[in-house]
């Protein structure tokens, strides 16, 4: 089985290793037959640093910016292979030679290959740094959102990739990265066996679902094998001269310092301990917002949760948007029943209505 630390980051290459000093990427001029380049040449190696990279020096080389994929495979290899950094082969070979390949981010939601496309890419960067070149990733909004639990723009199909990536992860027997950067092969494969209905009302399309919701949630959560997987990955990159992110980058984020955004949003998403300094603090403005209202819980909505309607920080504040919209996460319908100022959370089921969760309030 792969393995999925929570508590401490996934298996990194040794470039990606060495914050806050500088690397070197390893440099092969003898294999640059699909490079843009036409002859070989003399380089000088790239350098990076900071972890995760920061600054980037890559003297000669052909930079090729790729932005948002969103989850679509089909036109990544597109881009990728107008770019002339991937084979037309359909055996995912780096012909990039000692170029160096950016993506902006958002490579999650709104499509059904989000874990293929960061397969494929890790997958580049390694062929990449033997040929002398380089793969980097900018972590967008929606890597940021996801890693938060914020699934309104998943796909169903996204979901049944998480499902298929748990099983995928939980049956190998090599380390992460090569489990990781297999499963652009093997989700093709996976996928072609999918069936889909759209009697989303079904007990099976429910159970599978949850399923996906589940694996997503496990998957990016903070610590989990793909929020560290994104944590590799800088929010600002500096490549020679040009400066690369999602959206965009003001005088106070770079006066606040590139490298110290970059490692704290890192360390975010690889540690989930730094969540429970956060819930105190919540919990803290939670307790002073309600004793100022002369209230005893707060209810709310805005943010789906994927478990269901919920109460937190003992129970002082439910959370009953369950995403049952067809637009968000399509689930069964919740509600939240107080009485005499005990609350209940029911749900319907045949015309029935069974308790979930209840608290009493004294």
């Amino acid at each position: 089985m792969a393995s999925l630390c929570m508590n401490s980051s996934l298996p990194l290459s040794p470039s990606s290793l060495s914050s806050p000093s500088s690397s070197l990427l390893p440099l092969d001029n003898t294999n640059n037959n699909h490079s843009l380049r036409t002859t070989p040449t003399t380089l000088k190696p790239i350098v990076v640093s900071g972890n995760p990279p920061t600054f980037v020096s890559a003297p000669g080389r052909t930079i090729l910016a790729v932005g948002d994929l969103h989850g679509d495979l089909k036109q990544a290899r597109s881009a990728l292979e107008m770019a002339g950094v991937l084979s037309s082969d359909g055996q995912d070979l780096w012909t990039g030679g000692e170029n160096v390949l950016i993506q902006l981010g958002d490579i999650l939601d709104r499509g059904e290959d989000e874990i293929a496309i960061l397969s494929l890419l890790r997958s580049l960067d390694r062929q990449a740094k033997e040929n002398g070149g380089a793969v980097f990733q900018v972590n967008g909004n929606h890597e940021t959102m996801n890693v938060e639990g914020d699934f309104r723009y998943v796909e169903s199909g996204g979901f049944d990739e998480c499902s298929d990536f748990m099983e995928y992860i939980n049956s190998s027997e090599d380390d992460w990265e090569e489990t990781f950067t297999g499963w652009v092969d093997a989700s093709e494969k996976l996928k072609g066996d999918r069936t889909m209905t759209t009697n989303h009302w079904g007990p099976w399309n429910l159970v599978k679902r949850q399923k996906g919701v589940i694996a997503r949630s496990i998957l990016f959560r903070p610590g989990g094998p793909l929020a560290c997987e994104l944590a590799r990955h800088a929010v600002v990159l500096k490549v020679n001269d040009w400066v690369f992110c999602h959206g965009g980058l003001l005088p106070h984020h770079v006066a606040y310092g590139l490298e110290r955004m970059n490692k704290e949003v890192s360390e975010w998403m690889r540690d989930p301990n730094l969540m429970d300094y956060e819930a105190n603090q919540v919990c803290s403005i939670l307790e002073e917002t309600l004793q100022a209202v002369g209230a005893k819980a707060m209810v709310v909505g805005h943010t789906p949760q994927t478990i269901g309607v919920n109460c937190k920080y003992n129970c002082s504040i439910w959370r009953v948007d369950v995403g049952m919209s067809s637009g968000v996460l399509n689930s069964r319908p919740e509600v939240l029943e107080i009485i005499d100022d005990k609350a209940r959370v029911i749900r319907s089921e045949r015309d029935t209505y069974s308790e979930l969760q209840a608290a009493a309030y004294t």
